[in-house]
């Protein structure tokens, strides 16, 4: 952990109370004593260092010191076509970690329709994981999640309300332009990436992409898997933002 994030309710007034997995880090891995500082952050608000007031084997105690400026939501949103449920669960911290303000998870042609039962979509498992990667990143916005098992509602009827005001691009292995081209220079809104599945997008889903403004972006000429695609798309696209303005 780079950050020890502590959630809303476990703060009371300057101080904070941990004993679970957070604790045992700063025990053993940051070897923690009283006087000791750590870096913090408060979940969906900001960072802060927070001394070291108590601790035992149970728990720690914290006063906490917060900076004025909390961390803006990250501009990039991700629509992803559900992967395979051990896929998802090794992205959840990775997705957190690179930085993303909304994840929108949705059913495809070459989706599997068991995807949608697996344990992996719960909040009580995912959530978890995606707290890991904010702690990793040194970040405290926790991604907005939904799931929708069907796509074309999804992209006809809801993209404006959960995604208003987006750059809309769809990665297509066929798509000859990158990230950084289509991304205006000195662009200061919000961008919607739109990844599909392993086996890729259906000739009729890119029309419907096509049809609420989403263009086309590659990554070349190989082939990678759900994971990979969706690190390497989201690093260029943060490296294509960080040239605009905040």
């Amino acid at each position: 952990m780079n950050l020890i994030l502590i959630e809303p309710h476990e703060l009371a007034g300057d101080r904070a109370t941990l004993r679970d997995g957070r604790a045992v880090h700063i025990r053993k891995v940051l070897h923690g004593q009283p006087g000791a500082t750590v870096r913090v952050g408060l979940l969906d608000g900001p960072r802060g260092v927070a001394t070291i007031i108590a601790l035992d084997d149970e728990l720690i105690e914290l006063r906490c010191t917060w900076e004025q400026e909390i961390p803006p939501v990250p501009r990039l949103d991700l629509l992803l076509a559900l992967p395979r449920p051990k896929v998802m669960r090794r992205l959840w911290a990775q997705l957190a970690a690179l930085g993303v303000g909304r994840l929108a998870l949705t059913n495809a042609a070459k989706v599997e329709r068991n995807y949608f039962d697996t344990h992996v979509l719960a909040a009580a498992t995912y959530r978890p994981l995606l707290l890991e990667g904010l702690q990793q990143a040194q970040d405290t916005r926790l991604p907005c999640v939904s799931i929708h098992k069907q796509l074309k509602p999804l992209v006809e009827d809801r993209l404006d309300e959960l995604f208003p005001n987006t750059l809309r691009l769809l990665a297509d292995p066929a798509a000859k332009e990158s990230i950084g081209d289509r991304i205006p220079e000195k662009f200061s809104g919000r961008v919607l990436l739109a990844v599909g599945p392993e086996g890729g997008w259906t000739d009729f889903e890119r029309d419907l992409f096509a049809r609420q403004g989403f263009r086309g972006i590659g990554l070349g000429p190989r082939t990678l898997r759900t994971d990979t695609a969706c690190v390497a798309l989201l690093a260029t696209a943060h490296a294509a933002l960080a040239g605009g303005q905040p």
